[in-house]
């Protein structure tokens, strides 16, 4: 009987093996064979000269590399990108917090919440491109605001958003933020839910404040979803298109203060067809979204280890 044992677990691996073919079918397909294209694409020189001639597709190595980093673009493009990122993440996770601490807090008994959650979740549906159209129309020199604006005395005479770096980039920080907090909301409430209702008893039996709870019990729980939040956030965010691309049309204006790295991507793949300069600009992308990833990854472990440590000690 011990014999067959063996035989038989190995017989339902193999269900395993085969449930996993589509997905490695999928990724090898649709992620891997990419992935190694571009690379390779990366490093010949391969474009079509004002648009008519096609030059290449001739083997640089890594010359289109060496190109992005010494024109000074890519950085430029890289630190506008992260800024608008940053500027939409902080409040977003913020007020995701505080939603997901008040609509998951049993005491608070709040009525129609799963109304309110529909509602804070909504903006999420919107297309980035009807986002951006509305509010380049509100924003506009004679838009809504405005005209608001004048008519309580704020302004004299129009304030023109788009001709200034810091209300450009707010607006697509503030446009990221209300597109995707509600998703984040959820995430985070999901999180909140799933922890055990009776630490929260215990610290309330002991005294501890709403305020302790938060930081003391639900903050360090939640450790696992908020590093997810963050990288996905992140990866996102480097990403980002849509909306700069729609609000200053394509140009990245003021003085491409706004032009994001895919912007500057989708620039080496319009008319010119640049595939070697794209392909080394993925590439870039493909490397500076790992790291960073891995680096929040890192400090989140190492807060964590050091935590342990210390409560560790304590006892």
């Amino acid at each position: 009987m011990d014999k067959k044992k063996p035989g038989k677990v190995v017989s339902y691996n193999k269900w395993g093996y085969i449930f996993l073919i589509p997905f490695i079918t999928v990724y090898v397909v649709f992620q891997l064979i990419p992935l190694i294209s571009t690379f390779v694409n990366s490093l010949y020189e391969n474009y079509l000269k004002l648009g008519i001639e096609q030059v290449g597709p001739n083997f640089v190595g890594f010359e289109n590399y060496v190109t992005l980093f010494k024109n000074g673009d890519l950085i430029l493009y890289t630190k506008n990108t992260l800024i608008m990122w940053v500027l939409g993440f902080v409040p977003q996770i913020i007020f995701s917090l505080l939603l997901g601490a008040w609509f998951s807090d049993p005491r608070l008994r709040l009525k129609c919440s799963a109304f309110f959650k529909t509602v804070i979740y909504l903006p999420n549906l919107i297309m980035a491109s009807a986002f951006s159209m509305l509010f380049f129309t509100l924003f506009a020199d004679k838009g809504p605001v405005n005209s608001l604006l004048v008519q309580l005395g704020i302004f004299k005479d129009a304030y023109q958003f788009m001709n200034h770096t810091g209300s450009v980039m707010g607006l697509v920080a503030f446009m990221n933020f209300l597109m995707w907090f509600g998703n984040t909301t959820i995430l985070l409430m999901a999180g909140m839910m799933g922890i055990d209702p009776a630490l929260f008893e215990a610290a309330e039996v002991d005294g501890a404040t709403s305020t302790q709870v938060f930081f003391k019990i639900t903050l360090p729980l939640l450790r696992p979803i908020l590093v997810y939040v963050m990288i996905t956030s992140l990866i996102g965010g480097l990403q980002m298109f849509d909306v700069p691309q729609i609000l200053t049309d394509g140009k990245g204006d003021p003085s491409r203060t706004t032009m994001t790295l895919i912007m500057y991507l989708n620039r080496h793949l319009g008319s010119s067809k640049n595939y070697g300069m794209a392909g080394a600009l993925s590439v870039i992308l493909f490397i500076v979204t790992a790291i960073l990833s891995f680096i929040v990854f890192k400090i989140s472990a190492t807060n964590e280890k050091k935590e342990t440590k210390k409560e560790a000690g304590g006892k």
